[in-house]
């Protein structure tokens, strides 16, 4: 079985807070060092995530406020 890269495993996990509703459209993300501390992963791979995220449309940055979840009906599709 491959193993998945661990800034796409925590990137998925976002992803699927958001279509479970647990994250909602506007929600601020943890910071960078709270969700490294979650993850017990480095800094970097945090930003990874959020690099992941942010291509994907799924996050948006306000620099100085945050990362927060986008509205999903604008990145997702129907599976």
């Amino acid at each position: 079985m491959p193993i998945t890269a661990d800034y796409i495993r925590i990137a998925d996990d976002i992803v699927a807070d958001i279509r479970a509703q647990k994250l909602k459209p506007g929600e601020k993300l943890p910071s960078i060092t709270q969700l490294a501390a979650t993850y017990k992963v480095s800094p970097s791979t945090v930003k990874q995530v959020y690099v992941r995220l942010e291509a994907l449309r799924v996050i948006w940055r306000h620099q100085g406020k945050g990362v927060f979840v986008n509205d999903p009906a604008f990145w997702m599709r129907e599976p």
